[in-house]
């Protein structure tokens, strides 16, 4: 019965064992692959995102709604590349600037709010009974948005979107064929600035597409309806 018994203890231990680290072993294979893909912190590229495809659009935008304006009341061509060249070069240094300003305040308070709660954990350290050393001066600037970065790149991407229309309009005579394809251009630009930022972002295509496309659109209907309103009232442009 001795013998029997051990032989049960050996068949058990034999049959028994290799399931259960197996097992285990896949799952915890599992659990290592996981936090890559799963705990992507999407947001650290929101604010370059934000700002190049913020950029791009309101160039795109923009410069095809002065264009459409223009084209609206004059027929000449050269007055519409001209009033788009201005509105790339003024745009662009206002988003540059824009920019500057908004992501400089951002850093200023972020790092003021980071002071505050080290000095808040200090004090507490101190409360408590241990040491505690001050760290106010150790904040990593490396995790604070560059402002000169991001007014570089916006208005590298507002220059980038207000070309699409001047390109498209540099070599159509035609008037009416003119107007047509910068808004058509315009139009195919706008959906690839929402796929791109939906992809980056991990979002809805079709949603962001949609979005994006609808703005423009009315962007560039009303200021053609205005500017025609005005100039057909009588006056002289």
């Amino acid at each position: 019965m001795a013998g029997h018994g051990a032989r049960d203890q050996i068949s058990v231990n034999h049959v028994e064992a290799p399931v259960y680290n197996n097992e285990n072993g896949s799952e915890q294979k599992q659990c290592q692959g996981r936090p890559e893909d799963d705990h992507f912190d999407y947001s650290q590229r929101a604010q370059w995102v934000r700002a190049a495809l913020l950029g791009a659009n309101d160039g795109l935008v923009s410069v095809s709604s002065l264009m459409m304006g223009v084209g609206a009341v004059k027929e000449d061509m050269k007055a519409m590349l001209l009033a788009g060249f201005a509105g790339l070069v003024a745009g662009a240094c206002s988003m540059a600037i824009g920019e500057f300003v908004s992501v400089y305040t951002q850093c200023d308070i972020e790092r003021a709010q980071m002071k505050r709660e080290m000095k808040n954990s200090s004090a507490g350290g101190r409360e408590i009974g241990g040491s505690s050393t001050s760290h106010e001066d150790e904040i990593d600037d490396e995790k604070l948005p560059n402002p000169a970065q991001a007014a570089v790149a916006s208005a590298l991407a507002f220059s980038v979107g207000a070309l699409v229309p001047l390109v498209a309009a540099a070599f159509i005579k035609q008037h009416k064929l003119r107007l047509g394809v910068i808004g058509a251009v315009a139009s195919l630009a706008l959906l690839v600035f929402g796929g791109v930022g939906a992809v980056l972002g991990r979002t809805s295509v079709r949603r962001s597409c949609a979005r994006v496309l609808l703005g423009g659109w009315l962007a560039m209907a009303i200021t053609f309806g205005l500017t025609k309103l005005i100039g057909s009232s009588g006056l002289q442009m």
